[in-house]
């Protein structure tokens, strides 16, 4: 509907002053307090380009518009009034029209999808672990955030490539193979799996401070692999199957699955060409040894491409990643879900390509999130502070399981319940805020499932469903007589329906699944009242027939706005 009112008002706009203000779709709000209007039109963006008085143009506007509207058939059914207050131009629907619209729409299969990406490919990396770390918060972050994005692009039609960028060659696997050797076995690992050998990590960080000598073992360790020697390889690829079994545990936990696992160690032997590439175009410059590219015209540090030993580096195995990404899948998006604390990183990334001539350089984007603490302090698998992910996620579904057993012990499939509320509850935690906040990770926040929270709306949405069942009768939209939603309470709950394609958009647009996860707990608010307010199973034929409709479209809206977010709803709670 926004976009009806929208291509209205670009005409009038166009007809009146002779200028075409293209996106008013975007600028055009849905006023908190219905006396206002159901949608509203700021006129001082307007004002600012025709250098004229905002509260003129809302009147001129609408003496045009209401002069017009009659001969504009679908519009002239939908609008009921038109006013124009302190440069707002403000616009009534026909609120049984309107009604009948959304809720026929809302009820469909496909609402809120569109084909805007029809055709169009974007490559996703996130989650992205290192290989012998634990999977912790931190990658929680990335992988929560890059699968929710993932499942918006989807829904508007887009083609998405879901790639798992391993953390799995450089310098630090030189060093897990000296912890091994000094201070672990075979049996140990076996028996240990990553933690062993994250214990032994750490202890080599803590002994090379001491003995630099073992920081140039490591080095050599690393040049062993870079080289091919058997013994390294067979080590690395060992590490890198223990770890990849319990990252799946993660995954499998999440119900996350990827189409790539490429990692850093795929793209090893991509590098020697992108080497020669940067040579034939003279690019590559020599400092202390190593070969950069400079970017000082961008205000930027090197961008270094080989060490002194003339190993490769991450920045070339991600400019080689995105020459093959590009080469493989003809991308028109590749986004980078990773901490804030990379933006240099993919910025120095990003202009090397443009400098080596690329110009879908332009299409390659950092979705940055805010770091993870805890107690204030920065996680550091080195240090030994870090939060395992499996973790939060076991404690959260044993939580959930634990107040089923006191609220309602004879609920039908208790366990995949108490799943669905915990994990569901760690992902909206995460997701309802700004990517870009920091979070300091505090448990009793984490678990808590009440407010603004996955536990709140999975339990409206199970209310919803125990009203159609108690019903017992499919409600049918034919059979629905919409006068019987004109009363305020209903009419705004269909408004906030009515939003949803729009929030879909912006969430994807932004990049911020938060707008997405804010306005599930808005619509399971707007709900409850409506429930409170409305009687259903004892109203009149009419009335419960139209509210049951109402009741069915908001449940299937708040499933689907949650599953984008990658939480499931369970019928009963």
């Amino acid at each position: 509907m926004k976009e009806i009112i929208g291509e209205l008002l670009e005409k009038e706009i166009n007809k009146l002053y002779g200028v075409s203000l293209e996106g008013v779709r975007k600028i055009i709000e849905i006023p908190a307090d219905g006396k206002m209007g159901d949608f509203s039109l700021p006129c001082f963006q307007l004002a600012k380009q025709l250098k004229k008085n905002p509260k003129l143009i809302a009147e001129e506007l609408k003496e045009s518009l209401i002069e017009d509207i009659g001969s504009k058939g679908k519009e002239a059914e939908y609008i009921n009034n038109i006013e124009a207050v302190n440069g707002y131009l403000n616009i009534f629907m026909n609120r049984e029209i309107f009604i009948g619209k959304i809720l026929r729409e809302a009820s469909g299969k496909e609402y809120g999808s569109a084909d805007t990406g029809k055709g169009k490919t974007i490559c996703m990396d996130y989650s992205s672990p290192n290989i012998a770390k634990n999977f912790h918060v931190g990658h929680l972050r990335t992988t929560i955030i890059g699968n929710s994005l993932y499942k918006l692009y989807s829904k508007l039609g887009y083609s998405v490539v879901r790639i798992n960028h391993l953390g799995d060659w450089g310098t630090q696997f030189g060093k897990q193979i000296v912890a091994y050797k000094n201070w672990s076995s075979k049996e140990q690992v076996e028996e240990g799996g990553i933690a062993e050998l994250l214990r032994v990590y750490i202890i080599f960080d803590r002994e090379a401070e001491k003995n630099p000598a073992l920081q140039e073992e490591a080095r050599a360790w690393f040049a062993k692999m870079e080289q091919g020697d058997e013994e390294a390889l067979i080590l690395w690829k060992w590490f890198k199957e223990i770890s990849l079994k319990e990252f799946e545990q993660v995954y499998k936990l999440l119900n996350i699955e990827f189409d790539s696992y490429y990692g850093e160690s795929f793209y090893m032997d991509k590098v020697p060409a992108l080497v020669e590439e940067l040579k034939e175009k003279r690019l590559l410059e020599e400092s202390d040894g190593a070969g950069i590219i400079k970017l000082d015209d961008y205000h930027m540090p090197p961008c270094l491409i080989t060490k002194k030993d003339g190993s490769s580096i991450y920045h070339s195995r991600d400019i080689a990643a995105a020459l093959y990404r590009k080469k493989t899948y003809d991308f028109s998006q590749c986004l980078y879900i990773t901490g804030a604390e990379q933006k240099l990183h993919f910025a120095q990334i990003f202009k090397a390509l443009e400098v080596m001539g690329y110009e879908w350089a332009k299409d390659m984007h950092h979705i940055p999130y805010g770091l993870v603490s805890m107690g204030g302090e920065k996680l550091s698998t080195r240090k030994g502070n870090v939060i395992y992910a499996e973790d939060i996620l076991k404690e959260a579904v044993s939580l959930a399981r634990t107040a089923i057993e006191e609220k309602n012990p004879n609920i039908t499939e208790k366990e995949e319940t108490a799943k669905k509320i915990g994990i569901g509850a760690v992902i909206y935690h995460d997701l309802a805020n700004q990517l870009i906040k920091d979070v300091n990770f505090r448990w009793e926040e984490v678990l808590n499932f009440d407010g603004m929270s996955a536990p709140y709306i999975q339990y409206t949405y199970a209310r919803a469903g125990s009203v159609l069942r108690k019903i017992g009768r499919e409600i049918e939209e034919q059979k629905v007589n919409m006068e019987y939603l004109m009363d305020d309470t209903s009419y705004e709950l269909v408004k906030l329906v009515s939003q949803y394609p729009e929030v879909v958009r912006e969430a994807a647009e932004k990049y911020e699944p938060s707008i997405l996860a804010r306005y599930a707990y808005s619509l399971a608010v707007r709900f409850n009242k409506f429930y409170q307010e409305c009687r259903i199973l004892t109203a009149e034929a009419g009335y419960q027939e139209a509210r049951a409709f109402l009741c069915k479209v908001v449940q299937k809206t708040i499933k689907d706005a949650m599953s984008l977010l990658g939480i499931e709803c369970p019928e009963e709670m």
